[in-house]
């Protein structure tokens, strides 16, 4: 079940007394940073991972023989 617009407006008000409206921007800010940075760590992540299975798949074709 989908949330409604009167659930969605609750979470925000309860966010908003909880924070403060200054402080909202600033928590925002700190989570796309953390987003930005997780993503730019897959990405690291799926270059080494691709250049040590060609230098596997290297090694493999020369064991072959």
């Amino acid at each position: 079940m989908a949330p409604g617009v009167l659930q969605i407006a609750v979470v925000i008000l309860l966010v908003v007394v909880l924070f403060g409206a200054g402080r909202i921007p600033t928590i925002m800010e700190n989570l796309a940073k953390g987003i930005n940075s997780f993503k730019k760590g897959l990405k690291d992540e799926d270059i080494t991972s691709d250049s040590s299975k060609k230098s596997k798949s290297d090694t493999d074709n020369g064991e072959d023989a």
